[in-house]
């Protein structure tokens, strides 16, 4: 990690991100997505960068895999609003594709001063850009999801599917994509009542 910013407050943060011109993505950004939620959560979901509707509205996670993601978190009794959420990259890649190491790189003093601010007990990274990003790890998804890691500062990282890659995949069956994360979700839930 590099030193974080942390003279700053969540807001003053966010509104250097939504300023931000540092990579060639807010060229093509309509609005830089910060994160929103509780800058007082023991839990950070950390996605892998803002979708079309995100774009358009500055929010994260709001379009339809941001829905099913506010419906993962009510199945466990998890208000969304308790918790913060954002991205590894703050502006949308061109056609949503997945944001690049060049990018990454530049963004990501901007996540480490947020979990310098926030100071989570448990970061769940959402898909394989933010595991592999914050675990500096070349395994795949499917097989760090559901696990827990322990991080900089005694933070736990817990790794699960990005909504989006359920949306893709609908089947419930036994080790399908979204059955593991039922059991994922079970399984944060337990942890975070033991706070």
């Amino acid at each position: 990690m590099n030193t974080p910013v942390t003279e700053f407050t969540i807001e003053e943060l966010a509104d250097t991100i939504r300023k931000c011109q540092k990579c060639h993505l807010s060229r093509t950004r309509k609005m830089a997505v910060p994160g929103e939620g509780n800058p007082n959560s023991i839990v950070m979901f950390v996605g892998e960068a803002p979708g079309g509707d995100e774009d358009r509205e500055g929010l994260p996670f709001i379009g339809r895999a941001g829905q099913l993601f506010t419906r993962i978190l009510q199945s466990v009794q998890i208000d969304r609003k308790s918790v913060f959420i954002t991205n590894i990259v703050k502006c949308r890649p061109p056609e949503n594709r997945n944001p690049n190491k060049s990018e990454i790189d530049l963004c990501l003093p901007y996540l480490e001063s947020q979990i310098a601010l926030i100071n989570p007990k448990i970061i769940v990274t959402l898909g394989s850009v933010p595991a592999k990003c914050l675990l500096n790890s070349e395994e795949a998804i499917s097989r760090l999801r559901g696990k827990w890691f322990s991080w900089t500062g005694g933070i736990k990282i817990f790794p699960m599917f990005h909504p989006s890659y359920l949306l893709r995949h609908q089947e419930t069956t036994p080790g399908s994509p979204k059955e593991l994360t039922w059991r994922d979700i079970q399984e944060l839930k337990r942890v975070l009542d033991t706070f």
